[in-house]
């Protein structure tokens, strides 16, 4: 590996742009953009309100080798409109899972998203419906689709919808994954329901600890281009399952997630009701000693059956 590489390889994901994910995640000169900045397929709807676009409109997606693998890849670009749904944003993602399904490819999905453009909301909850149909199109005839989170803008709102219909969640601590953000929250039930100036509070509740603690998420890695990597390959590596039997099991395990969790209020009231040893400092642990503690406590959908 080259000191190039090598740098990339150990950079922060948090801090890195959607193209230096993807260079860092797949063999090195692989990846082939499609629908590049290039071919300008800008949303339609931003010029409306005299906002800024962007020539890839926040989606980047191609095809490429992981660890000698032909898959595809998309990368959603926190760093414009933080990572928002549009109308081409979301139709890129939708043909991409298409052609999983037509040419049998497993996907990599890097989510970056605060959820749904105001902007053009119709359409991107519309795009949001087509992801998820191709998605599970795409699981039904046998492809792996593997997220990785860790971005700036966490996965948010129709993202996190779509995270929970990946076949393998990858997470680091910088991660935060939900249907609603803080903000929508506290605008909706008041600062005294969730305080979304609280960050210790948002991580302990929407955080990649905590995801993976209440199997939210497969695998929890470091903050580090190369540990999404390995983390990435050992998914590919895995048998797909996918089907009425897993769904099943899947809906106990959240009908047992109200019964053991109901009145918790705070993510270490959840930490405790799963065994985990002095939940308080559970924050402030590093990766390797965080998976040691979580080792047989973590909640899953075997726990359900």
């Amino acid at each position: 590996m080259s000191e190039a590489t090598q740098s990339v390889a150990s950079s922060s994901w948090f801090e890195a742009s959607a193209r230096q994910r993807v260079a860092a995640l797949t063999d090195p000169g692989s990846f082939v953009e499609i629908i590049g900045p290039e071919q300008r397929e800008i949303s339609p709807h931003l010029a409306i309100f005299d906002l800024p676009v962007q020539f890839d409109d926040g989606m980047i997606i191609g095809r490429a080798v992981l660890g000698g693998r032909p898959v595809l890849v998309a990368a959603q670009e926190g760093r414009f409109m933080g990572g928002a749904f549009g109308e081409v944003h979301g139709a890129k993602l939708t043909g991409l899972l298409r052609a999983a399904t037509e040419h049998h490819l497993d996907v990599v999905i890097l989510f970056d998203t605060g959820g749904v453009r105001l902007q053009e909301a119709n359409a991107g909850e519309l795009a949001i419906g087509e992801i998820m149909r191709a998605l599970v199109e795409a699981r039904l005839a046998g492809a792996k689709v593997i997220g990785l989170i860790g971005g700036r803008a966490g996965c948010y709102g129709g993202g996190g919808l779509l995270a929970g219909c990946c076949s393998t969640l990858i997470v680091s601590e910088q991660g935060r994954i939900s249907v609603s953000g803080p903000e929508v929250i506290e605008t909706n039930k008041g600062v005294e329901e969730f305080d979304s100036r609280d960050r210790a509070l948002v991580w302990r509740t929407m955080g990649g600890k905590h995801r993976y603690l209440i199997g939210g998420a497969d695998a929890f890695v470091d903050d580090e281009a190369g540990a999404f990597r390995q983390a990435a390959l050992a998914a590919l590596d895995r048998p797909s399952r996918f089907g009425l039997e897993v769904l099943q099991a899947e809906q106990r395990r959240l009908e047992r997630r109200l019964e053991r969790f109901g009145a918790a209020r705070d993510g270490t009231d959840v930490w405790t009701a799963l065994g985990v040893a002095e939940p308080a400092g559970i924050p402030d642990l590093g990766t390797d000693e965080f998976l040691r503690r979580a080792a047989g406590k973590r909640e899953t959908a075997d726990d359900a059956r």
